[in-house]
Protein backbone atom coordinates (compact mmCIF):
# COMPACT_ATOMS: atom_id res chain seq x y z
CA UNK A 1 0.00 0.00 0.00
CA UNK A 2 1.51 3.33 -1.10
CA UNK A 3 1.14 6.72 0.51
CA UNK A 4 -1.34 7.84 -2.18
CA UNK A 5 -3.76 5.01 -1.32
CA UNK A 6 -3.63 5.59 2.46
CA UNK A 7 -6.62 7.72 3.46
CA UNK A 8 -7.35 6.44 6.96
CA UNK A 9 -5.70 4.52 9.77
CA UNK A 10 -6.08 0.72 9.64
CA UNK A 11 -6.10 0.52 13.45
CA UNK A 12 -8.46 3.30 14.61
CA UNK A 13 -9.96 4.34 11.21
CA UNK A 14 -8.89 7.93 11.85
CA UNK A 15 -8.22 10.21 8.92
CA UNK A 16 -5.96 12.50 10.93
CA UNK A 17 -2.74 11.40 9.21
CA UNK A 18 0.62 13.11 8.96
CA UNK A 19 3.40 12.63 6.42
CA UNK A 20 6.89 13.14 7.84
CA UNK A 21 9.18 13.98 4.90
CA UNK A 22 12.35 13.79 7.01
CA UNK A 23 11.66 10.28 8.30
CA UNK A 24 9.80 9.14 5.18
CA UNK A 25 6.81 7.92 7.20
CA UNK A 26 3.03 8.29 7.28
CA UNK A 27 1.84 8.35 10.90
CA UNK A 28 -1.62 8.41 12.48
CA UNK A 29 -1.88 11.39 14.85
CA UNK A 30 -4.52 9.70 17.06
CA UNK A 31 -3.03 6.27 17.81
CA UNK A 32 0.57 6.77 16.61
CA UNK A 33 0.56 3.82 14.19
CA UNK A 34 3.14 4.02 11.40
CA UNK A 35 1.13 3.27 8.24
CA UNK A 36 3.99 3.58 5.73
CA UNK A 37 7.75 3.91 5.93
CA UNK A 38 10.66 4.62 3.60
CA UNK A 39 8.42 6.95 1.59
CA UNK A 40 10.25 8.68 -1.27
CA UNK A 41 9.96 12.47 -1.28
CA UNK A 42 9.02 13.41 -4.87
CA UNK A 43 9.33 17.17 -4.33
CA UNK A 44 12.33 19.32 -5.29
CA UNK A 45 15.50 18.86 -3.28
CA UNK A 46 16.05 22.09 -1.34
CA UNK A 47 19.08 22.42 0.92
CA UNK A 48 20.79 25.11 2.98
CA UNK A 49 24.29 25.59 1.53
CA UNK A 50 25.42 28.60 3.56
CA UNK A 51 24.78 28.48 7.33
CA UNK A 52 25.01 32.28 7.45
CA UNK A 53 21.82 32.51 5.38
CA UNK A 54 19.77 30.90 8.13
CA UNK A 55 16.78 29.00 6.76
CA UNK A 56 17.23 30.33 3.25
CA UNK A 57 17.28 27.30 0.96
CA UNK A 58 18.46 26.84 -2.60
CA UNK A 59 17.71 24.32 -5.32
CA UNK A 60 20.37 21.68 -5.94
CA UNK A 61 22.29 22.47 -9.14
CA UNK A 62 21.48 24.84 -11.97
CA UNK A 63 18.29 24.41 -14.03
CA UNK A 64 18.49 22.67 -17.38
CA UNK A 65 19.37 24.96 -20.27
CA UNK A 66 17.97 23.92 -23.65
CA UNK A 67 20.42 26.28 -25.40
CA UNK A 68 23.30 23.97 -24.43
CA UNK A 69 23.74 20.73 -26.34
CA UNK A 70 23.93 18.71 -23.12
CA UNK A 71 21.28 20.89 -21.39
CA UNK A 72 23.97 22.12 -18.98
CA UNK A 73 24.11 18.83 -17.06
CA UNK A 74 27.80 18.11 -17.60
CA UNK A 75 30.76 19.69 -15.83
CA UNK A 76 32.57 22.54 -17.53
CA UNK A 77 36.13 23.61 -16.75
CA UNK A 78 36.59 27.38 -16.75
CA UNK A 79 39.05 28.82 -19.27
CA UNK A 80 40.48 31.35 -16.82
CA UNK A 81 43.83 30.22 -15.45
CA UNK A 82 42.85 30.96 -11.86
CA UNK A 83 41.84 28.76 -8.97
CA UNK A 84 38.73 29.06 -6.80
CA UNK A 85 40.26 31.76 -4.59
CA UNK A 86 41.26 33.86 -7.60
CA UNK A 87 44.97 33.15 -7.51
CA UNK A 88 46.80 32.59 -10.78
CA UNK A 89 47.67 28.98 -11.57
CA UNK A 90 51.35 28.27 -11.81
CA UNK A 91 52.92 27.68 -15.21
CA UNK A 92 53.77 24.09 -14.30
CA UNK A 93 50.09 23.23 -13.86
CA UNK A 94 48.74 25.18 -16.84
CA UNK A 95 49.70 22.52 -19.39
CA UNK A 96 47.94 19.87 -17.32
CA UNK A 97 44.86 22.07 -17.01
CA UNK A 98 44.89 22.69 -20.77
CA UNK A 99 44.86 18.93 -21.42
CA UNK A 100 41.99 18.52 -18.96
CA UNK A 101 39.96 21.17 -20.82
CA UNK A 102 40.68 19.52 -24.16
CA UNK A 103 39.56 16.08 -23.03
CA UNK A 104 36.57 17.55 -21.24
CA UNK A 105 35.44 19.23 -24.48
CA UNK A 106 35.90 15.96 -26.36
CA UNK A 107 33.95 14.02 -23.75
CA UNK A 108 31.01 16.46 -23.93
CA UNK A 109 30.58 15.88 -27.68
CA UNK A 110 31.78 12.39 -28.48
CA UNK A 111 29.50 11.65 -31.46
CA UNK A 112 28.18 13.40 -34.57
CA UNK A 113 24.78 14.17 -33.04
CA UNK A 114 26.32 15.90 -30.02
CA UNK A 115 28.68 17.88 -32.25
CA UNK A 116 25.77 18.93 -34.46
CA UNK A 117 23.81 20.10 -31.42
CA UNK A 118 26.83 21.93 -30.03
CA UNK A 119 27.34 23.90 -33.26
CA UNK A 120 23.61 24.50 -33.68
CA UNK A 121 23.08 25.83 -30.16
CA UNK A 122 25.99 28.24 -30.52
CA UNK A 123 24.61 29.40 -33.87
CA UNK A 124 21.11 29.76 -32.43
CA UNK A 125 22.31 31.90 -29.52
CA UNK A 126 24.08 34.21 -31.96
CA UNK A 127 20.99 34.42 -34.20
CA UNK A 128 18.71 35.07 -31.22
CA UNK A 129 20.89 38.02 -30.21
CA UNK A 130 20.74 39.45 -33.74
CA UNK A 131 16.95 39.09 -33.80
CA UNK A 132 16.70 40.51 -30.26
CA UNK A 133 14.65 37.54 -29.06
CA UNK A 134 14.03 36.73 -25.37
CA UNK A 135 15.50 33.60 -23.84
CA UNK A 136 12.11 31.85 -23.69
CA UNK A 137 11.70 31.96 -27.48
CA UNK A 138 15.29 30.83 -28.02
CA UNK A 139 14.68 27.86 -25.70
CA UNK A 140 11.52 26.94 -27.64
CA UNK A 141 13.50 27.11 -30.88
CA UNK A 142 16.13 24.80 -29.36
CA UNK A 143 13.42 22.25 -28.54
CA UNK A 144 12.14 22.41 -32.14
CA UNK A 145 15.69 21.92 -33.46
CA UNK A 146 16.16 18.82 -31.29
CA UNK A 147 12.93 17.40 -32.68
CA UNK A 148 14.11 18.17 -36.21
CA UNK A 149 17.40 16.41 -35.52
CA UNK A 150 15.56 13.33 -34.24
CA UNK A 151 13.35 13.34 -37.36
CA UNK A 152 16.48 13.51 -39.57
CA UNK A 153 15.37 16.81 -41.17
CA UNK A 154 18.88 18.28 -40.80
CA UNK A 155 20.40 15.94 -43.38
CA UNK A 156 21.08 17.81 -46.62
CA UNK A 157 20.45 21.23 -45.07
CA UNK A 158 22.75 23.71 -43.41
CA UNK A 159 22.74 24.09 -39.63
CA UNK A 160 22.23 27.91 -39.77
CA UNK A 161 19.30 27.46 -42.17
CA UNK A 162 17.44 25.03 -39.92
CA UNK A 163 18.30 27.06 -36.81
CA UNK A 164 16.88 30.21 -38.43
CA UNK A 165 13.72 28.34 -39.42
CA UNK A 166 13.29 27.07 -35.84
CA UNK A 167 13.62 30.62 -34.47
CA UNK A 168 11.02 31.87 -36.96
CA UNK A 169 8.59 29.09 -35.99
CA UNK A 170 9.19 29.70 -32.27
CA UNK A 171 8.23 33.36 -32.75
CA UNK A 172 5.00 32.29 -34.45
CA UNK A 173 4.15 29.85 -31.64
CA UNK A 174 4.79 32.57 -29.05
CA UNK A 175 2.35 34.93 -30.80
CA UNK A 176 5.04 37.45 -31.82
CA UNK A 177 5.74 36.59 -35.47
CA UNK A 178 8.47 38.34 -37.40
CA UNK A 179 8.34 39.24 -41.11
CA UNK A 180 10.28 36.65 -43.05
CA UNK A 181 12.00 39.41 -45.02
CA UNK A 182 13.28 40.96 -41.79
CA UNK A 183 14.46 37.61 -40.43
CA UNK A 184 16.28 36.68 -43.65
CA UNK A 185 17.91 40.13 -43.79
CA UNK A 186 19.16 40.04 -40.18
CA UNK A 187 20.37 36.46 -40.44
CA UNK A 188 21.87 37.07 -43.91
CA UNK A 189 19.97 34.21 -45.51
CA UNK A 190 18.08 33.83 -48.75
CA UNK A 191 14.39 34.55 -48.30
CA UNK A 192 13.29 31.69 -50.57
CA UNK A 193 15.60 29.15 -48.97
CA UNK A 194 14.50 30.19 -45.47
CA UNK A 195 10.83 29.95 -46.42
CA UNK A 196 11.37 26.50 -47.94
CA UNK A 197 13.10 25.24 -44.80
CA UNK A 198 10.32 26.65 -42.59
CA UNK A 199 7.68 24.79 -44.59
CA UNK A 200 9.64 21.53 -44.45
CA UNK A 201 10.16 21.73 -40.68
CA UNK A 202 6.47 22.47 -40.09
CA UNK A 203 5.41 19.64 -42.39
CA UNK A 204 7.76 16.98 -41.00
CA UNK A 205 7.14 17.86 -37.34
CA UNK A 206 3.42 18.54 -37.84
CA UNK A 207 3.62 22.00 -36.32
CA UNK A 208 0.53 24.12 -36.82
CA UNK A 209 0.65 27.87 -36.29
CA UNK A 210 -2.24 30.32 -36.22
CA UNK A 211 -2.72 32.67 -39.18
CA UNK A 212 -0.85 35.91 -38.66
CA UNK A 213 -2.74 39.18 -38.17
CA UNK A 214 -1.70 42.76 -38.76
CA UNK A 215 -2.16 43.57 -35.06
CA UNK A 216 0.78 41.27 -34.21
CA UNK A 217 3.15 43.41 -36.32
CA UNK A 218 1.90 46.87 -35.34
CA UNK A 219 3.74 46.99 -32.00
CA UNK A 220 7.18 46.04 -33.33
CA UNK A 221 6.84 48.29 -36.41
CA UNK A 222 5.83 51.30 -34.29
CA UNK A 223 8.71 50.66 -31.90
CA UNK A 224 11.27 50.54 -34.70
CA UNK A 225 9.81 53.69 -36.29
CA UNK A 226 10.03 55.60 -33.00
CA UNK A 227 6.26 56.19 -32.71
CA UNK A 228 4.74 56.70 -29.28
CA UNK A 229 2.10 54.59 -27.55
CA UNK A 230 -0.74 56.88 -28.64
CA UNK A 231 -0.08 56.13 -32.30
CA UNK A 232 0.18 52.42 -31.54
CA UNK A 233 -3.14 52.51 -29.70
CA UNK A 234 -4.75 54.33 -32.63
CA UNK A 235 -3.40 51.67 -34.99
CA UNK A 236 -4.90 48.87 -32.90
CA UNK A 237 -8.28 50.63 -32.80
CA UNK A 238 -8.19 51.09 -36.57
CA UNK A 239 -7.38 47.42 -37.05
CA UNK A 240 -10.44 46.44 -34.98
CA UNK A 241 -12.64 48.57 -37.28
CA UNK A 242 -10.98 47.08 -40.37
CA UNK A 243 -11.49 43.54 -39.08
CA UNK A 244 -15.17 44.21 -38.30
CA UNK A 245 -15.62 45.38 -41.91
CA UNK A 246 -13.67 42.28 -43.11
CA UNK A 247 -11.23 44.47 -45.01
CA UNK A 248 -8.31 42.31 -43.86
CA UNK A 249 -9.53 39.30 -45.81
CA UNK A 250 -7.13 38.31 -48.60
CA UNK A 251 -4.53 40.92 -47.69
CA UNK A 252 -1.04 40.33 -46.32
CA UNK A 253 -0.73 41.15 -42.61
CA UNK A 254 2.57 43.03 -42.94
CA UNK A 255 1.32 45.22 -45.80
CA UNK A 256 -1.91 45.91 -43.93
CA UNK A 257 -0.02 46.81 -40.74
CA UNK A 258 2.26 49.14 -42.73
CA UNK A 259 -0.74 50.94 -44.28
CA UNK A 260 -2.47 51.31 -40.89
CA UNK A 261 0.67 52.80 -39.37
CA UNK A 262 1.07 55.18 -42.30
CA UNK A 263 -2.50 56.49 -41.89
CA UNK A 264 -2.38 56.70 -38.07
CA UNK A 265 1.00 58.47 -38.09
CA UNK A 266 -0.32 61.16 -40.43
CA UNK A 267 -3.53 61.64 -38.44
CA UNK A 268 -1.56 61.74 -35.16
CA UNK A 269 0.90 64.33 -36.44
CA UNK A 270 3.94 62.03 -36.49
CA UNK A 271 4.19 61.38 -40.18
CA UNK A 272 6.59 58.75 -41.50
CA UNK A 273 7.45 58.36 -45.16
CA UNK A 274 6.38 55.34 -47.16
CA UNK A 275 10.05 54.55 -47.73
CA UNK A 276 10.76 54.40 -43.98
CA UNK A 277 7.78 52.15 -43.32
CA UNK A 278 8.64 49.93 -46.30
CA UNK A 279 12.18 49.40 -45.00
CA UNK A 280 10.87 48.39 -41.58
CA UNK A 281 7.99 46.16 -42.71
CA UNK A 282 9.69 44.46 -45.65
CA UNK A 283 6.94 45.35 -48.15
CA UNK A 284 7.17 47.66 -51.15
CA UNK A 285 6.05 51.27 -51.30
CA UNK A 286 3.53 50.34 -53.98
CA UNK A 287 1.85 47.88 -51.59
CA UNK A 288 1.64 50.52 -48.86
CA UNK A 289 0.24 53.04 -51.31
CA UNK A 290 -2.46 50.69 -52.59
CA UNK A 291 -3.45 49.50 -49.12
CA UNK A 292 -3.70 52.91 -47.48
CA UNK A 293 -5.86 54.26 -50.30
CA UNK A 294 -8.24 51.31 -49.94
CA UNK A 295 -8.43 51.72 -46.16
CA UNK A 296 -8.81 55.49 -46.27
CA UNK A 297 -11.70 55.21 -48.72
CA UNK A 298 -13.43 52.50 -46.69
CA UNK A 299 -13.02 54.36 -43.37
CA UNK A 300 -13.84 57.76 -44.92
CA UNK A 301 -10.49 59.34 -43.98
CA UNK A 302 -9.30 62.28 -46.09
CA UNK A 303 -5.52 62.25 -45.97
CA UNK A 304 -5.02 64.84 -48.70
CA UNK A 305 -5.87 67.62 -46.25
CA UNK A 306 -3.36 66.33 -43.71
CA UNK A 307 -0.45 65.56 -46.04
Amino acid sequence: MTEETIVKCTECTSRNLHKDDKRGEVVCFDCGLVLAEDVIDQSAEWNVYNPEDGDKKARVGAPTNMLLHDKGLSTEIDWQNRDFSGKAISSTNRSQLHRMRKWQARARSNNSRERNLQNAMQEMSSMGARLELPRSIQSEAAVIYRRALEANIIRGRSIPGVAGACLYIACELAGVPRPIADVSHRLRMGKKELGRTIRQVKLKLRIRTKPKEASQFIGQFCSRLGLNSEIEGACQEMFIKIKSLELDSGRGPTGLAAAIIYISAIVGGQRRTQRDIADISGVTEVTIRNRYKELAAALDINLEELI
